[in-house]
């Protein structure tokens, strides 16, 4: 299959409009885009395959689509790449709020994992805290 002027401006449009979801610090982030007709025996007709693949700037993302219209599988491979970016961002928001919670507690004096809190605090060379309980009276 013959690259054309069309489908080389279309690929380049998809794949740019993702840069708005990688971080703009990292200038290492290299895309490796593929497309091309794969040959199939067990299929009829014309299937085409788009892939993408992104690497550097702590990411390593890759996607792949296989469907009887070129335009359409890469359409596919930018919207998964799309969310498994978005998706990775989540994560680490996610893990940088639980670290940030996990020493907020600590620093007020409890914990629902008082455990952790005191493994934590011996190891930083921290006095040991003080945990009480307290019983309801009737």
């Amino acid at each position: 299959m013959e690259l054309t002027p069309a489908i080389s401006s279309y690929v380049h449009k998809k794949v740019s409009s993702i840069e708005k979801y990688i971080d703009k610090n990292s200038t290492d982030v290299v895309a490796q885009v593929e497309v091309g007709k794969s040959t199939r025996h067990h299929k009829a007709g014309n299937i085409f395959r788009a892939e993408v693949h992104i690497t550097g700037g702590s990411l390593d993302l890759y996607a792949v689509s296989e469907l009887d219209n070129l335009y359409a599988a890469v359409d596919v491979v930018k919207d998964e790449i799309v969310h498994n970016v978005l998706q990775l961002k989540g994560k680490r928001e996610t893990l940088a709020r639980k670290g940030a919670e996990m020493m907020k507690n600590m620093m007020k004096g409890f914990s629902d994992n008082t455990a952790k809190v005191r493994r934590l605090a011996n190891s930083w060379g921290m006095e040991r805290l003080k945990f009480k309980s307290f019983k309801k009276r009737p």
